[in-house]
């Protein structure tokens, strides 16, 4: 039962985590004075973002491999849906938070700019909301196999 579509969308919301965790997520110039810089964020920048973010793909690949108790696995995968919908959000706070710390610190013309890895939870969560409607229509078809029995 591994060759199932909701096992490919939770392999794929696991490989968008890990490109979360690899690649920056935000991207910031800025001069203070003569000096111009570039600060940027990842997911190993704070180790919430990083924590949380290793948990949801531990999860998620952990999903795939529960396809015998279809009940538990739906279960994780909402958990999994809602832990992605925190990944969301602390990262926009940790990323506002990072762009205050640097307009405190002096920073005359701040032009911060989201990259594209930024978006992948997002994705993330649509790949699992996939997953879990394939999960609920398995545990349908599986009921109604058995009240024919």
């Amino acid at each position: 039962m591994i060759q199932r579509i909701q096992s490919l969308y939770l392999l794929l919301a696991a490989l968008a985590g890990v490109a979360v965790a690899r690649f920056d997520l935000w991207k910031a110039t800025y001069t203070k004075g003569n000096v111009a810089g570039v600060d940027t964020f990842n997911a190993t920048s704070n180790y919430m973002v990083f924590i949380v973010l290793i948990i949801g793909i531990l999860l998620s690949v952990g999903c795939i491999f529960l396809y015998k108790n279809r009940q538990l696995q739906f279960r994780l995968t909402v958990v999994n849906i809602l832990l992605s919908i925190g990944i969301l959000a602390l990262i926009y706070l940790k990323i506002q938070e990072s762009a205050q710390k640097l307009s405190a610190e002096g920073a005359v013309s701040l032009r911060g700019s989201y990259l594209i890895p930024a978006f992948l939870p997002v994705v993330m969560i649509v790949l699992l909301f996939l997953a879990a409607r394939g999960i609920y229509k398995d545990q349908k078809l599986i009921k109604s196999l058995d009240r024919l029995r």
